[in-house]
């Protein structure tokens, strides 16, 4: 990125923020407000109606959009390209000149103060980005769904949903109740756009949670699914406890408008499997049913990722990404905090609400660690590089194949590394007094807390010297911090976490000690006997790739044994130790037979296992830090 972005962008973005919340507090009150009416004449075929009114026009062509991103996304989605139908009148329903200078505009002209955009828009993928529309619910997420106007902003918005014929549906949603139970608002345009909605006969359980401020939210489960009331009541039973071990790590909830969050859940056999972070709710989608011990945990893990980002992303946000842009990609250098942290806390909080064994929580940590140790991106590009690449890959699919296994870590895994290692050190260097609990309600308390001042919009964000800043401040050491950064998010070190982990009678370890490999062997698909094609990029300096091999390759035979399942290579790998040589034929994708040599490597990939199942003896000095990092904060 060019240094004009990175000088240039945060300060455009601060000025935009500035602006936005004038004109909210001096100009919003005396605008009419945009009306949107939302109907499902067919829903069976999956497209909805939008009628669209802006009143108090300016003189001038009025400028219709749709968006290209999602609160949330960093790629572009171009949501303009499941619309049609489009008309648009003036305010006694006579036809207006339309023009479009882009694919995602709609310029409309000599209007008499009032413009009605009336479209359709078709919607079919339950997830957090998109629109679906079927005969059991509409699920939107407003981006997908509404057209909005430039230099309309600031305007206020009214929201009516239309009954389909014959149904009785109730509407899950952030946006501001009214005495009709159809009908909402929203403040401003991204307080709007940050609220999605789901219009279904769905079931609903609330609790309420008190913190230590006073504060008592109430949290609402609204469940699209194909499950039972039990299931319905286990599911927020055991959102409850997330929520009650995320609060007690900031040591309250942040301000949540009309004292209220939701937890949008569509699990049904069709939907996708996604979580997507708001204001004051988030949206839960899956395939999986919430019987379904084997999908149980992944749901609450996405439970408690995007619950964690209610303080995490939606108020403790990076400058670049304030305001947020609806007409291209947001970039920011700082996901691996904002994502990255998420990631590792909702391993951890899970763990801590009891909801994940501790063998499965230190397989998680060990799952990450090789991560990132192993991946030969990171000598390539930091955590900060990273970060900014999302919009490559943050749901963004592409026709053309990339070399990611070798050039990109995911930003969330990174990040988790990261934050693994810094609230390990933080405690090992404090005795557990300072923790990442500690540095995130520092952040909280300098960033979160003073930065809600108007719905939809944080008024108090950070940059990369402030994330250092308040580690030194957080740790007493300002050279650990800065040594921390240069390291581990600017540098491509990676923490020691052997003699971390010991201070928690945890052993970290090879996982097949002397045993040999070689790196993509798990992703060979056999068929029929004669060998294993190889299925994704052959990592960076591995045995494979020295031996010529790549992605597409057929491997035939190792020393003339052929490979004709993963258990034939399995025992192939066994007789043989690391640093043997061997004979390897494979057949290259042109069709060329190639006779070469490999020479093996141990398995380099750890895990981590409690001090008390190596033989060891578990001291009450670890089990203290262990039970301190890993146990319940509830009192």
């Amino acid at each position: 990125m060019s240094a004009s972005y990175t000088t240039d962008m945060p300060f455009r973005r601060t000025v935009l923020a500035a602006a936005f919340v004038l004109a909210v507090t001096t100009v919003a009150a005396a605008q009419a407000p945009v009306s949107y009416r939302l109907s499902f004449p067919e829903p069976q075929h999956r497209w909805m109606q939008v009628e669209a009114t802006f009143s108090d026009v300016p003189a001038g062509p009025l400028r219709l959009r749709m968006s290209r991103t999602s609160p949330g996304r960093y790629a572009l989605h171009e949501f303009a390209k499941n619309v049609f139908d489009v008309r648009v009148t003036n305010s006694h329903g006579v036809a207006l000149r339309v023009s479009r200078p882009d694919l995602h505009q709609w310029d409309v002209a000599g209007h008499d103060g009032t413009v009605v955009a009336t479209y359709r828009v078709f919607g079919d993928r339950v997830d957090g980005t998109y629109l679906s529309v079927d005969d059991t619910h509409a699920h939107m997420n407003m981006p997908a769904t509404l057209m909005w106007a430039r230099g309309f902003e600031a305007r206020s918005a009214r929201v009516r949903f239309e009954q389909p014929a014959g149904r009785t549906w109730r509407v899950a949603t952030q946006l501001y109740p009214t005495e009709d139970p159809l009908t909402f608002t929203a403040p401003n345009f991204h307080y709007l756009m940050d609220s999605p909605a789901e219009f279904s006969a769905h079931t609903l359980r609330t609790f309420t949670v008190a913190d230590a401020g006073g504060g008592a939210p109430q949290f609402r489960v609204a469940l699209h699914h194909d499950g039972s009331d039990a299931d319905a009541d286990a599911f927020a039973r055991d959102a409850e406890k997330i929520v009650r071990e995320s609060m007690a790590v900031f040591g309250e909830f942040p301000q949540f408008e009309n004292n209220t969050y939701t937890f949008l859940s569509d699990y049904l056999p069709w939907a996708s499997g996604d979580g997507m972070e708001h204001r004051n709710s988030t949206i839960l989608s899956g395939p999986g049913a919430l019987r379904n011990p084997g999908q149980r945990g992944g749901l609450l893990g996405t439970v408690a990722h995007e619950f964690f980002h209610a303080w995490n992303m939606e108020r403790i946000r990076a400058r670049d990404i304030e305001p947020f842009n609806f007409e291209e990609a947001d970039v920011s250098g700082e996901l691996w905090l904002g994502e990255g942290f998420t990631s590792y806390y909702d391993a951890l909080l899970m763990r801590r609400a009891g909801l994940t064994p501790l063998e499965g929580t230190l397989g998680s940590f060990a799952g990450t660690i090789n991560a990132v140790q192993l991946s030969p991106g990171r000598r390539l590009r930091t955590a900060e590089d990273m970060s900014r690449l999302a919009p490559f890959v943050d749901a963004a699919a592409a026709i053309d194949r990339t070399n990611w296994e070798n050039t990109f870590i995911s930003y969330y895994t990174y990040g988790a590394a990261i934050g693994l290692g810094l609230d390990l050190s933080l405690r090992e260097r404090s005795n557990g007094r300072t923790t990442l609990d500690t540095y995130m309600r520092a952040l909280w308390a300098k960033y979160g807390r003073p930065g809600q001042k108007v719905p939809g919009m944080v008024a108090t964000t950070y940059t990369m010297d402030d994330l250092r800043n308040v580690l030194a401040e957080v740790s007493g050491d300002k050279q650990f911090a800065q040594t921390f950064f240069s390291r581990y998010i600017q540098g491509h070190d990676i923490v020691d976490y052997g003699p971390l982990f010991a201070r928690a009678g945890l052993v970290l370890r090879t996982r097949n000690e002397g045993r040999a490999y070689f790196a993509g062997a798990q992703q060979l698909t056999f068929q029929g006997g004669g060998g294993g094609r190889v299925g994704s990029a052959v990592a960076f300096d591995s045995p494979l790739y020295r031996a010529g091999v790549n992605r597409d390759d057929l491997i035939v035979s190792i020393d003339g044994v052929n490979v004709t399942s993963q258990q034939a290579l399995d025992q192939l790998l066994a007789k043989h130790k690391p640093g043997v040589q061997a004979t390897i034929r494979f057949v290259r994708r042109s069709g060329e037979t190639i006779n070469s040599s490999i020479t093996f490597e141990e398995d380099p990939r750890l895990e981590i296992v409690l001090v008390e199942q190596t033989g060891g003896t578990l001291t009450p000095q670890q089990q203290e830090f262990r039970d301190a990092w890993l146990g319940s904060r509830q009192k």
